[in-house]
């Protein structure tokens, strides 16, 4: 048996700032998982912001932070 198998794995919190965050869809295009959507509202900026719609397919690989060029997106690093 997996050491370990029998625990749940912790929830993933990702925090994304809205007010920085510019559109650019980098994260969107890099998350192996999917983890980002674009917003159906328009935001006041005139784009489709980026929302966090599966935290819970998060496998903290942080490219989304690494790769965010305004960084907008800080990935709890949990245990």
């Amino acid at each position: 048996m997996k050491e370990g198998s029998d625990r749940k794995k912790k929830p993933v919190t990702i925090h994304l700032n809205q007010k920085w965050c510019k559109g650019c869809y980098i994260c969107l295009e890099v998350c192996p998982k999917k983890v980002f959507e674009k917003s159906p509202e328009v935001s006041e900026k005139g784009f489709q912001p980026v929302v966090v719609a599966h935290p819970e397919l998060c496998t903290r690989c942080l490219q989304c932070e690494m790769l965010c060029p305004d960084l907008a997106i800080n990935v709890e690093k949990g245990e």
